[in-house]
């Protein structure tokens, strides 16, 4: 019989045992865990040290048209992997023919490479090693790999490539201050090339697009980056650029800066209806002495100064609408010199006559200082928080918000604040002592052409994806109606008239279509310096602000120029840009013939040669030919047509001699050469195709020249 002893001891026995078993698996299963997870570890280590983001293709930011205006072109960092397999069994044999083909590909000293790369490839560890300072464009790239030595059964196993892009400008600098900038680097927690300013930095979320992942493995002793997360690209942006009005109104400004010698000008054309912004130029003087886009004075900081006259708009519009004065009131201006409170305001023809009593539409007219101040002290004197009212209730006091970094910010002074003057009320009232950026100045005339309606400024008007509109941008409402209908009557009447019998009727005289608008001069201070006595020592900035057709306005525009030498006023310094810009306009973007016949072809006859003011005129309407700089001397001009480009010259007018009449009509070739005393007879009709006595023959008494018409 079995013990009860001895059947414990069993059960102890088989008890131990298996606790035995059990520390043993436990601890093995500990170590194969811990084992485990640092081979994980390592491995998640060498996963991470290996990937690397594949960027997104930036997309592009394109015209009116969808022509670019910035896009992404791709750029290579060559680079070796000196420990690759294959560079090491072959880097004695082939290294030397590898150096003479990158010394001749890119101009660099053949020894001084050799030398770099023997020292690293020495190290035993340099898989990183920079074959050629700068990134080089596809076409460098494509030869680099063509090289013979680059075949994979010599060096090209070690080759690796680092493809990047670089944002590229088809038009240069062409609204490059407006297209934007990128700014390299780590922004937000972002790496990479990140929209900074202009649309660039407004668009960002749509132009970035979405970096992938990829994998760098090597492979057959070649480095590769096998994608595991394909990018996806970014949108492309339509702006309301136009390319063609764009370029235009950069050359008529730049040419007008060259000419008054200026710091800087900026000229924007902006659509009546939508506010869509067809084009906008930003021209400033570089150090190198040259022209060309620095800055955006149009919304940036720099720009926001004192708008000076064009501001005389506001004011007349704020006296108007709180029922002060109308058009017909009169007040007088004398001799255009007002002692206000110590200071002196003076209208510009000070000491030449002065314009005495004149009505509210005429002080506007002439641009008359004197007589703006004394309509707003009129109404405003002792209330002056009621001007100011009304001056914001315009909006003139808050930024647009367009987004874009710099954004000028308004400042018009209230009453109450610190540097608000005794004669503060005055001065503001012509366009002083206030800040404004010249789109803010150019979105309110805007207003005014658009029957009270303010748009704000628009840049983008869509953004599509693979050709596809994803987004629209609807024009934008930022006030519905600034004034009452009256004093908007008012205010169009005021505009119409600068242009037609004031400051500005010099321009309408050379338009073929009615333009409103209004002249500004202002003279700048030049910081804690104020505004200079002396004359040499002012600092002027001329401007037009306006808009056309005057009767149906379906573009306006503003031209700021700062610091002209010489003539410093806005007729005659931005006034030129802006006529030369509408014309542009009229004919480029405008229908001119405004009935519904379709008229297929328009034939224009031109006399070879005609009386120097009749062919200007009608070479000036036609913008066919440039008459300006050039020496036409005499009463006289003859024309030369080769398809279509025409050149203007004088005609021979000594009284003396016989002049050249053929190709002028019969009539003015009759009264001319009767008034040098000749005797004509004419057969035919038509214009004149032959003359019986040549051109520069000495006159005799009572000759008689025969004309053949045909």
């Amino acid at each position: 019989m079995i013990s009860r002893r001895y059947i414990s001891l069993r059960f102890f026995g088989f008890y131990l045992l298996f606790f035995v078993l059990a520390v043993v698996i436990i601890a093995k299963v500990i170590s194969i865990q811990r084992v485990d997870t640092e081979d994980k570890e390592s491995l998640m280590k060498a996963i991470q040290e290996n990937v690397v983001e594949v960027p997104a293709k930036r997309g592009n930011v394109c015209a009116d048209d969808g022509s670019l205006l910035s896009t992404s072109i791709p750029y290579y960092e060559l680079r070796f992997d000196l420990v690759a397999p294959i560079v090491q069994k072959n880097y004695a044999k082939y290294s030397d023919q590898f150096s003479q083909e990158v010394s001749e590909l890119f101009g660099i000293s053949k020894s001084e490479f050799k030398k770099r790369m023997d020292a690293a490839f020495k190290t035993g560890r340099n898989r990183w090693f920079l074959i050629y300072p700068k990134a080089v464009n596809y076409n460098k790239f494509k030869e680099f790999k063509d090289l013979d030595s680059m075949k994979r059964s010599k060096m090209g196993g070690g080759f690796i490539d680092q493809e990047d892009s670089r944002r590229d400008l088809p038009h240069k600098d062409m609204a490059s201050r407006t297209i934007g900038t990128l700014n390299k680097g780590v922004y937000g927690g972002v790496h990479g090339n990140i929209g900074y300013s202009g649309i660039e930095g407004v668009m960002e979320k749509y132009l970035a697009g979405e970096s992938g992942v990829a994998l760098k493995t090597n492979l057959s002793g070649r480095w590769v980056d096998k994608v595991i997360k394909e990018p996806s690209d970014g949108k492309d942006v339509i702006t309301t650029i136009n390319i063609s009005l764009q370029d235009f109104t950069e050359n008529a400004l730049t040419k007008q800066l060259e000419k008054s010698k200026a710091e800087w000008g900026t000229a924007v054309v902006m659509e009546v209806a939508t506010g869509d912004i067809k084009a906008i130029a930003n021209v400033g003087l570089r150090r190198d002495g040259t022209y060309g886009e620095n800055y955006n004075y149009a919304l940036g900081h720099q720009g926001c100064g004192e708008p000076g006259s064009t501001f005389k708009l506001m004011s007349l519009m704020a006296a108007m609408e709180d029922g002060i004065v109308d058009t017909t009131d009169v007040f007088d201006v004398g001799n255009g010199l007002l002692e206000y409170k110590g200071r002196k305001i003076k209208d510009s023809d000070y000491g030449r006559g002065g314009h005495g009593k004149i009505n509210v539409k005429e002080i506007f007219e002439v641009s008359s200082n004197v007589g703006t101040a004394k309509v707003i002290l009129k109404g405003y004197e002792g209330r002056e928080q009621n001007f100011i009212d009304r001056i914001y209730s315009f909006g003139l006091n808050k930024p647009l918000g367009l987004g874009f970094a710099g954004e000028g910010k308004p400042y018009i002074k209230y009453p109450t604040d610190s540097d608000w003057w005794g004669t503060s009320l005055a001065w503001i009232s012509y366009g002083y002592e206030i800040k404004l950026t010249p789109l803010q100045t150019l979105t309110f005339y805007n207003a005014v052409a658009n029957d009270g309606k303010m748009m704000k400024p628009r840049f983008v008007s869509e953004v599509r994806e693979n050709g596809i509109t994803e987004r629209l941008f609807e024009p934008e409402v930022i006030n519905s109606k600034i004034c009452s209908d009256a004093t908007l009557g008012m205010a169009q009447a005021m505009l119409r008239g600068v242009c037609t019998e004031g400051t500005g009727r010099g321009l309408q005289r050379e338009l073929p279509i009615k333009i409103a608008g209004k002249t500004g001069t202002a003279q700048v201070a030049k910081g804690a310096a104020g505004y200079g006595q002396a004359t040499g020592d002012r600092v002027y900035q001329a401007s037009f602000a306006g808009y056309f057709p005057a009767d149906d306005p379906k573009y306006s525009m503003i031209v700021v120029i700062k610091d002209p030498k010489g003539n410093f006023y806005g007729g005659s310094v931005a006034g030129p840009v802006f006529r030369d810009v509408a014309l542009k306009v009229y004919s480029m973007l405008m229908k001119p013939i405004e009935d519904d016949e379709e008229v297929e072809s328009v034939e224009v006859n031109l006399a070879d040669n005609a009386f120097k003011e009749d062919l200007s005129e009608v070479v000036a309407d036609l913008n066919i030919a440039d008459l300006e700089g050039k020496d036409l001397k005499g009463d006289r001009l003859g024309i030369d047509v080769q398809g279509n480009k025409a050149t203007v010259h004088h005609v021979n007018s000594d009284k003396g001699k016989v002049p050249d009449v053929v190709g002028m009509t019969a009539s003015d070739a009759i009264y001319l050469l009767e008034s040098r005393g000749l005797r004509v007879r004419v057969t035919g009709f038509g214009k004149v195709k032959q003359q019986s006595v040549s051109e520069g023959s000495i006159i005799r008494d009572g000759q008689i020249i025969d004309l053949k018409l045909g």
